[in-house]
């Protein structure tokens, strides 16, 4: 994970249609080079707490993933949690790792305990997952990993943005 550049910050806005907020890091470029999940504070500069410590910002990695969503993987992923008991206990390491990760950056009360993407016992956020699993590379988060395995190319087609010198 490397600081974010202006340039970075630039083009995460524009990906995002709104001014970037809370960006702590850059934790994955896209093949394209831009960023395509950044690392955030566990609470935003206006003192909103933001559980999401992994935030997809491409807008072409967040429709495939919402494609995938629409699908009904989240829904045969949590059922697979309550039938595979190797699975479960490796989603809740996941879990805990999302969870040390974040509080190493900040301790927000109002989020304590809570991850994101319904880790440990469901699956309610694909973009989540993927992004935990691009963050942090494989092994860390398997349903992450499982998702991101299944993702057509999303950078392949080069930025999904245009930011100029003078942004």
């Amino acid at each position: 994970m490397t600081a974010p550049t202006p340039e970075d910050i630039a083009a995460v806005s524009a990906q995002l249609g709104r001014p970037a907020r809370g960006i702590k890091s850059i934790a994955h470029r896209c093949d394209c080079g831009l960023p395509d999940v950044v690392e955030t504070e566990p609470r935003l500069p206006d003192g909103t707490p933001f559980p999401t410590l992994f935030y997809v910002t491409c807008p072409r990695l967040s429709s495939v993933i919402g494609t995938q969503e629409a699908s009904g993987l989240m829904r045969e992923m949590t059922e697979r949690l309550t039938e595979d008991a190797e699975l479960a206990a490796t989603y809740e390491a996941a879990h805990k790792s999302y969870l040390a990760r974040r509080e190493a950056i900040g301790h927000v009360p109002e989020i304590d305990g809570i991850s994101a993407g319904g880790m440990p016992t469901r699956v309610k956020c694909l973009h989540v997952l993927v992004g935990h699993s691009l963050a942090e590379g494989p092994g860390v988060n398997p349903l992450g990993d499982e998702s991101l395995a299944a993702l057509p190319a999303w950078g392949r087609r080069g930025p999904c943005v245009s930011v100029s010198d003078d942004e």
